[in-house]
């Protein structure tokens, strides 16, 4: 298949209108029928290419209870009937290596021990979150399920106005080493922790908006690059010897985890750059921290494969393959989201699904306008409907570029609409008439995407 191109193939459908095509391919259910929900479920994975190992599933905005229900039942179906393995969800990936030990039955003995430690953007605290959590571990605890399910996090571990310290990914690579050799790694631990120096200075929020606030650029940090850099040529060095010492599962997790901490390093190093137009620094910034998104995510893959497939959860903005947009004040930030180096790598062993949500008053979303697509997509039966794309391929193209895209939220920052470049960036749609907000949410004004 020619790269950026979708051919078109004799069974695509072809449709004169958009309300033909909406009307013929929507696939209604209900949230609330397991009946409806798992065939339509089914209808969508039946149309995808069998060689699929990771399934995206994106959400409009952050706050949205009954999407996040969805995805729960989701992920259910996927696992007792689609081979499904693992749950991956916009969330830091080192802090969420304590809900994975608590889903398999170790570690701490409740939810509440991990709610915060084991979540970043304050997720642990949302009811939908915790019934994903507990099912998973329900489910591990029956010893008729031979294949355990993982709980992955595959955000970066920043925050939209915050970035952590590279102290916990880096530590976790040097006990690993210590755990085999312990003379290397404790002189590496007392070179590297001398350039760590503080938590707080690595994580002030101020640095987001203001480069002379990071110390990325510092010659600490920079001299912490290098280390990290030897600390990862040591691990490829050693390799052989490392793995006999301990296993190939156990080396490949320290490997990534030394990745992820060049990544975040870099990250910090650009939140430092003073030069080119303020906006830069930003998208630079945004763009690496969707590069390390995909990266966990092809990790996670690597990890699951020959025991079952991954589930990607995460804001629509990310999973898309086409490139992702934000307008900050006066400047639109446009950068390449994890879902575009996903499509590259993957290819067709990548399918998402785009979430779209008609009302929500709640989080501050009103009736769509007359014409734009979610008035569109939810005038025929629901309450939901699942919609395939087919990538375009016989949508009546000279129609679609021209229509209005409906208004904001005006409680939800979070919130984007569904563009004409949203049947090129999903597979599927899934539209839901109504959204309520999160249980255990936080307050909609301190919420970033």
């Amino acid at each position: 298949m020619t790269k950026g191109l979708f051919p078109k193939r004799s069974s695509d459908p072809v449709y004169a209108t958009l309300d033909d095509w909406i009307l013929h391919e929507a696939i209604p259910f209900s949230i609330d029928s397991s009946e409806t929900l798992n065939a339509s479920i089914d209808k969508i994975m039946a149309s995808l290419d069998n060689s699929v190992e990771l399934f995206g599933f994106g959400e409009a905005l952050h706050g949205g209870e009954d999407i996040l229900i969805l995805r729960n039942r989701l992920f259910q179906r996927l696992v007792e009937t689609h081979g499904y393995s693992a749950i991956a969800i916009e969330s830091s990936f080192p802090r969420a290596r304590a809900v994975n030990e608590y889903v398999a039955g170790r570690g701490p003995a409740s939810y509440d021990a991990v709610q915060e430690a084991g979540f970043s953007h304050g997720f642990g605290r949302l009811d939908a979150n915790r019934e994903l959590v507990e099912w998973m571990r329900g489910y591990n605890a029956d010893p008729t399920h031979s294949i355990k399910l993982q709980f992955y996090g595959f955000d970066s571990p920043t925050e939209m106005m915050f970035s952590d310290s590279p102290a916990q990914v880096l530590h976790f690579v040097l006990d690993y080493l210590a755990s085999i050799d312990s003379a290397s790694g404790e002189e590496l631990r007392l070179r590297i922790d001398l350039l760590l120096g503080q938590d707080s200075d690595w994580e002030n929020p101020a640095a987001m908006m203001a480069p002379t606030k990071s110390i990325g650029l510092s010659p600490a940090a920079t001299a912490l690059r290098i280390e990290t850099e030897d600390l990862i040529a040591e691990l490829q060095v050693r390799r052989p010897e490392l793995v006999a010492k301990s296993d190939i599962s156990s080396y490949l997790e320290a490997m990534h985890y030394a990745k992820v901490a060049r990544q975040l390093l870099n990250y910090h190093a650009a939140l430092a750059r003073t030069s080119g137009k303020p906006g830069e620094r930003i998208v630079e910034g945004l763009g690496l921290r969707d590069l390390i998104m995909a990266d966990n995510l092809a990790y996670m893959v690597s990890r699951e494969r020959g025991r079952g497939k991954v589930l990607a959860f995460a804001h629509n903005s990310h999973l898309k393959r086409g490139k992702a947009e934000w307008q900050l004040g006066t400047d639109l930030l446009i950068w390449w989201p994890a879902g575009a180096h996903l499509n590259e790598v993957f290819g067709h062993r990548y399918a998402v699904i785009g979430t779209a949500v008609g009302v929500s008053d709640a989080n501050g979303i009103g009736q769509p306008e007359a014409g734009t697509l979610e008035a569109l997509l939810t005038a025929v039966p629901g309450p939901a409907r699942f919609i395939p794309t087919h990538k375009g391929q016989g949508l009546p193209n000279s129609k679609i570029a021209a229509l209005p895209t409906r208004s904001g939220s005006m409680k939800n920052t979070t919130y984007f609409a569904l563009t004409p470049k949203s049947f090129t960036d999903f597979d599927w749609l899934a539209v839901l008439d109504k959204a309520a907000y999160n249980r255990g949410g936080p307050q909609l004004a301190t919420m970033g995407r």
